[in-house]
This record gives structure tokens, C-alpha cells and sequence, in this order.
């Protein structure tokens, strides 16, 4: 099946995807990149603290679930993140939430969320997302 690109043009700035969803810097994240000639929505949540990253969850499924079904490539970039329950809770919220609306999705972390975690989430969600070490690995998957 065809990618379905996003309703927003290409010359949708980063600013005015934040501005669709919330402010903030971890609104300011959230951002289309282009790799291989495929358009991929980045939540980039590297080095969040706490409050960031759940303002960043949050930010994610408030946006996807504007898009149609089946259409987001979406990376998130957990690198040198701290999680707690709270954000563990919120991840599980919403990969449920904007399920219907990832066509893939694929997550870069450091060894920072422990694989017991990462199965509760993909259990809770119904969701297999695979798991990279770097931006470059996932994104290769993603467009592949």
C-alpha cells in the first residue's frame, strides 16, 4: 500500500506543526525531516527532563491523530532520556492513541528504558516498535 503524505503541504515549517499542537520546546521537537525521498514526523525527546518529555507524549498523538489513518512515519529519539512512571504511563497513553494513524514507527534509545518497560508499553498498546541505537538506523527502517 502507497504512503499517504500528511494533509500538511511540505513547506509546513516546524514552527507552525508546534503551533497545530501546543507551545513550547518540546513542541518546538516535533518536526518533519526528509530521508530518502520519504516524508518522517521526528519527536525529538533526546535529554528531555521530566517535564519536557511529558509535554513532548503529550504534544505526539494531538498532532498524528489529525493526519489519516495509516500515514505517519514517526521517529522518536529517546537518547539520554530519563523515564519515570509518570512518562511511562503517558507513553503507553499514547501509542494507543495515535495508533491508527502510524503507517511505522520506530525509536532510538541508549539503553535507558529497560525491555520489562518497553514490553509493558507495546503490550498496552498492541503495538510492536522497534528499537534502534541511532537516528540513522531507525530512519533507514522507517523509509524502507
Amino acid at each position: 500500500m502507497p504512503q499517504q503524505q500528511p494533509e500538511h503541504s511540505p513547506e509546513h515549517s516546524p514552527s507552525s506543526l508546534a503551533d497545530a499542537a501546543a507551545s513550547g520546546e518540546a513542541i518546538e521537537r516535533l518536526r518533519y525531516i526528509e530521508h530518502k525521498g520519504k516524508r518522517v514526523l521526528l519527536a525529538d525527546g533526546s535529554g528531555f527532563d521530566h517535564d519536557q518529555l511529558i509535554e513532548g507524549i503529550k504534544a505526539v498523538p494531538q498532532f498524528v491523530t489529525k493526519q489519516p489513518e495509516h500515514s505517519v512515519l514517526l521517529l522518536c529519539d529517546f537518547t539520554g532520556t530519563q523515564f519515570t512512571k509518570e512518562t511511562i504511563e503517558q507513553l503507553k497513553l499514547a501509542t494507543v492513541f495515535d495508533r491508527p494513524h502510524i503507517a511505522k514507527a520506530a525509536w532510538v534509545l541508549s539503553h535507558n528504558l529497560h525491555q520489562v518497560l518497553l514490553d509493558s508499553i507495546q503490550t498496552f498498546s498492541a503495538r510492536k516498535i522497534p528499537v534502534f541505537a541511532t537516528r540513522e538506523e531507525a530512519l533507514d527502517y522507517l523509509v524502507s
